[in-house]
């Protein structure tokens, strides 16, 4: 079920938003929700799959060198880059569409941005592929299998193209309300690797995952062709104008792709990926299988994050609307819930990680050749991994927030790569003593001190978020994630099957989160219990 956009009019001449808005942006959340846990589900598939026939040794290391390919290219092409760009773009479009409908702003907004972002993509991806051997040369000096990580790169290097496709039939879906095939993409995705890596790993090796990366990327465009087929004529049809009010400065129109809107957005999308080549940089020299521990960990961990920020990916486009209208008071209010609802689900899922590491490692990969010491030290790696997750979920919630505006804003690229300074710094200090997790554990620095200035920066701008009020509802969400770690890990010790001491150590830690939350005054906790609670007096 998805959403169909309706433009908004200033702040000053809109009518008050409906009603059964609320409902609607909940079930697009679930609607995504869904989609992103079967895309997770088969993303863990494919990572049991993938343990399963190579385990963690040389050859899995040079796959996942080239694997930085694709994971970049997803963070700057779909999950961030494009999307900060394009979303408000699109968002601003359908404002000005109403306003002044001839010439239509969307049609203007595609031809001026799809034909040259086509071109840009094809030649990134040649560059990538011809310049192979050097991009494994600076991601991983001293690589024992660099030739196969270089066969590896050129194969996932055509996603380059096929991810900023996919990409911006998101973000132009997104615009318009629809969620349902932007949600499905990573569902495809995972079924291309997942596919050739079966039929054909065993013949090609791990040459086989990284077809598979290459044919994904390309089933990513399909699954999304048909609704942007469906919806071309409803996106094109012609609504009455009001009395226009004073134009506002924007970015829909073919400016959209102008350098200085751009390059911020840029600028921490690539910082924020960074962050993983540094990891695979340093972990580099450390014994085989070091690389693929933190792989497996860091995937494992950042689950939480992924369902944390799912909200934030239907109120995205409802922000950027609020704020092209005009109406930053609604913009406030949806930033300040987002806040506190993503902290919840990632705290709730980070003490799950932290308490059941070895169990969860346990049922998802070991088997084949994933053996007993690559669980320990998979599990070791994750719990460290896990004290950064909050920190991730802050910067996709408040960078959000700050790209939805119509002005370029700098501030997010600058507290990105100070973090990204201080994981590097951290990094080079821990490694040589603490092997893989001290590379978790400069994440974790890292991250978190660009969500802490990310935080305090966004009390300063246009939605104006209380800074103080929004610490003290992080501090009382980490104290109940706190009882929620202790919970789990007593509720898990009651049994040695992995599969029940996690799914006790669960129910334990959401228990325990829910009640010391709600007894700590956590705003959205109050309302959750607020009708259960009047009713009680009520049947007094």
């Amino acid at each position: 079920m998805t959403e169909t956009a309706r433009p908004l009019l200033p702040a000053a001449a809109a009518p008050p938003e409906p009603a059964p808005s609320g409902r609607l942006l909940a079930r697009a959340a679930l609607l995504i929700a869904a989609l992103n846990i079967a895309g997770s589900l088969l993303g863990l598939l494919r990572d049991q799959a993938f343990a399963h026939v190579f385990g963690a040794d040389t050859d899995t290391d040079a796959f996942l060198v080239a694997w930085t390919v694709p994971e970049v290219a997803a963070t700057l092409l779909i999950e961030d880059g494009l999307a900060f760009v394009l979303v408000p773009a699109f968002s601003l479009a359908l404002v000005e569409r109403v306003r002044r409908p001839d010439p239509d702003p969307v049609r203007a907004l595609v031809a001026a941005t799809l034909p040259r972002l086509m071109l840009a993509l094809a030649a990134g991806a040649a560059v990538l592929i011809a310049a192979a051997p050097a991009v494994v040369a600076v991601l991983a000096p001293g690589l024992p299998r660099a030739d196969l990580a270089v066969d590896c790169t050129r194969l996932t290097a055509t996603c380059a193209f096929t991810f900023g496709l996919a990409g911006y039939c998101s973000a132009a879906l997104r615009g318009h309300g629809r969620f349902l095939a932007p949600a499905s993409i990573y569902c495809a995705y995972n079924v291309g690797i997942i596919a050739l890596l079966l039929l054909l790993g065993r013949v090609w090796g791990v040459r086989a995952a990284a077809a598979g990366v290459a044919l994904g990327g390309a089933l990513m465009v399909l699954v999304q062709l048909a609704a942007l087929w469906r919806g071309r004529r409803s996106w094109h049809r012609r609504e009455p104008a009001p009395l226009p009010p004073a134009r506002r400065p924007g970015r829909a129109t073919p400016q959209a792709f102008r350098l200085a809107l751009v390059a911020p957005v840029v600028v921490f999308a690539l910082s924020r990926q960074t962050q993983v080549l540094i990891e695979r940089f340093l972990a580099a020299p450390l014994p085989a299988g070091a690389i693929s521990h933190l792989n497996y960990a860091q995937k494992v961990a950042q689950m939480p994050m992924m369902l944390s920020l799912m909200l934030c990916t239907v109120t995205f486009p409802v922000i950027a609307r609020a704020l092209a209208a005009g109406d930053t008071e609604r913009a406030r209010r949806r930033v300040e819930s987002d806040v506190v609802v993503a902290g919840t689900i990632v705290l709730v899922g980070a003490s799950v990680v932290v308490a059941c590491a070895p169990q969860i490692i346990h049922i998802l990969f070991q088997r084949g050749a994933f053996t007993v010491a690559d669980t320990a030290a998979t599990a070791d790696v994750m719990r460290v991994y896990a004290l950064g997750l909050l920190g991730q979920t802050l910067v996709g919630v408040l960078a959000r927030s700050y790209f939805s505006e119509a002005r370029p804003l700098w501030f997010p690229a600058c507290a990105m790569l100070a973090g990204l300074a201080a994981t590097a710094g951290a990094g080079a200090v821990v490694v040589p003593v603490w092997g893989a997790p001290g590379i978790a554990a400069a994440n974790a620095l890292g991250i978190t001190l660009t969500a802490l200035l990310l935080l305090w920066g966004s009390g300063r701008r246009r939605t104006a978020l209380p800074t103080r009020w929004a610490f003290g509802q992080l501090a009382r969400l980490a104290l109940a994630a706190c009882a929620a770690t202790a919970a789990c890990e007593r509720a898990a010790d009651i049994t040695s099957n992995p599969l029940t001491a996690l799914l006790v150590g669960v129910l334990a830690a959401c228990s325990a989160f829910a009640l010391v939350a709600r007894l700590l005054r956590v705003r959205e906790f109050c309302l959750l219990f607020r009708p259960v609670t009047r009713k009680l007096w009520h049947a007094r």
